[in-house]
């Protein structure tokens, strides 16, 4: 395969950047050139919930800079993605219609488990680095505009992850509007951070010791990239140093600072800030190291287009982190995780034996594996409720790796697998926005948690094996068992039928008695 030339756009709360990529199989991900371009949609759009038309020509003529730079260097393919600032707009469908009309660049929508999942993959690019750090506890603090991203890891094994709605830009904005002085600054943001936090830490922390932190921001990263702190490795700082760092910044005039780390001035406040938070983190975790790998969205971006293309590949599973976030979600709810095994076990098996009949990708197999696993968190709340319950609560938690089309799509199936399916032509609210497409994998996948359900209708796991095959339009379900399964057998009939309306053949159950 030969390479390409890549472009990645991130439309921020704080700036739009343009990274270009070579991309090939000898040398991976490279980059060619870095474009960055202020401008603070954030302010606006977090207050007003719409972007101006002076804001809209800015990105107008930013974009058409940004086009003629990929057409110096040839690009072949690009991607452009917007995050909070425009994920928050509510007339965003005319912007950006607006800004294709008027560039030829078509901006994307990130939700935030979207977009934390694919910074998170930019670390990947640093891949010896990363492999090394995670086998130990680490937090990753991804630090944006709008918003900052709590993701912990034992193990080299994802267990939680959290947003905070405690951003750069409106804590920023924040200050501003309190007219907290500089002497003021530090405590007043770290109140802020702190207030939201300790709820974290009482859930995710109280029994974990956090090592290492590693660090995504736009202002803090960079600094300890050039700086030496505390150690001869780029890019990491021991906490000591860090907090020394920052007090040495915070006593120290704007424009001196913006001097001293070459950094525009209207960057410090920002700096002062994401510093804070970083030092919040330290305070709550007491991690000995961080680490600021020096990525951005662009890079995640890129990694996987190229992983996508087969530029590149990763000896990390980040679809197991998808899988590890889902666990441990049913986990708080006191999900069963022999329930949720068995489930998945059989659910899985129906769907590879049945792929000629359902079309489904592999991503839906994966939607449907955080079903099972998800499939009975609203007990925790009720069990008469049990089906809208675990609804609210799968809408209600960000499942990192996820869009939110996704989310929506693994809630209505567990949702339905405990209720009365709804129709697409009923214009159910719980298919609102969705494509046919959509309504179809919802229907599709309901059907076939189903079967797994009523396959363990008592909760007692009899079944040591379980083989699908199709024959003479039928489902034959064979099940190694010596138990009783009379009562399997007899309410079997009601999921069969829902599967047989959907899929045009009908599920048996075939017992074969282990000897």
């Amino acid at each position: 395969m030969t390479g390409e030339v890549f472009a990645a756009i991130d439309v921020g709360s704080y700036e739009m950047a343009l990274k270009i990529f070579e991309l090939s199989q000898k040398k991976g991900v490279r980059e060619l050139d870095h474009v960055r371009h202020r401008m603070d949609l954030g302010t606006e759009t977090y207050a007003t919930g719409r972007i101006s038309s002076f804001h809209v020509e800015e990105m107008i003529r930013i974009l058409k800079d940004f086009r003629n730079i990929m057409e110096g260097y040839g690009v072949t393919h690009y991607q452009a993605y917007g995050t909070s600032a425009m994920r928050e707009t509510r007339d965003i469908v005319v912007v950006q219609d607006l800004i294709e009309q008027s560039t030829g660049i078509h901006i994307d929508i990130l939700s935030n488990s979207e977009q934390r999942f694919l910074d998170y993959k930019s670390i990947a690019l640093k891949q010896d680095q990363f492999e090394e750090i995670i086998r130990r506890p680490t937090a990753i603090v991804d630090i944006g505009g709008g918003s900052i991203q709590i993701s912990l890891f034992e193990k080299d094994a994802l267990v939680a992850t959290q947003n905070l709605t405690t951003g750069v830009l409106r804590i920023h904005t924040t200050m501003e509007e309190v007219h907290a002085t500089k002497l003021k600054y530090r405590d007043l943001v770290s109140e802020l951070v702190n207030s939201q936090l300790s709820v974290f830490s009482k859930i995710h922390l109280k029994d974990r010791k956090i090592e290492n932190i590693i660090i995504i921001d736009d202002y803090v990263s960079p600094i300890i990239q050039k700086q030496r702190m505390g150690t001869d490795r780029e890019g990491y700082a021991t906490r000591q140093e860090f907090l020394k760092f920052l007090e040495k910044a915070s006593v120290t005039s704007a424009i001196e600072v913006a001097k001293k780390l070459n950094i525009p001035e209207d960057n410090v406040p920002m700096l002062y800030v994401s510093g804070t938070v970083i030092k919040c983190f330290l305070d709550e975790t007491k991690a000995d190291n961080l680490w600021a790998p020096g990525i951005t969205l662009c890079d995640g971006i890129a990694y996987e287009y190229a992983e996508k293309k087969n530029f590149i590949s990763s000896p990390h599973d980040f679809e197991q982190d998808i899988i590890a976030c889902a666990q441990n979600i049913s986990k708080r709810f006191m999900g069963s995780k022999s329930r949720r095994e068995t489930l998945q076990k059989i659910a899985l098996t129906v769907f590879d034996s049945t792929a000629d009949l359902h079309g489904l990708t592999q991503r839906d197999r994966l939607l449907l594996q955080i079903a099972t696993i998800l499939h009975d968190c609203g007990k925790y709340i009720s069990l008469v409720y049990l089906g809208d319950c675990s609804y609210n609560i799968i809408m209600s938690t960000e499942i990192i790796g996820l869009s939110h089309r996704e989310r929506e799509i693994v809630a209505n199936v567990v949702r339905f697998n405990h209720e009365e399916f709804e129709y697409y032509t009923a214009n159910s609210k719980f298919f609102e926005g969705f494509t046919r497409e959509d309504y179809l994998r919802v229907a599709k996948l309901t059907a076939i948690l189903r079967i797994a359900n009523g396959l363990d209708r008592t909760h007692k796991q009899k079944f040591k094996d379980v083989t699908v095959t199709v024959k003479d339009r039928e489902l034959e379900i064979f099940v190694d068992t010596n138990a009783d399964i009379t009562l399997e057998k007899g309410l079997f009939g009601n999921r069969a039928s829902f599967f047989e309306e959907v899929f045009g053949i009908r599920p048996v159950i075939r017992q074969k008695r282990i000897i």
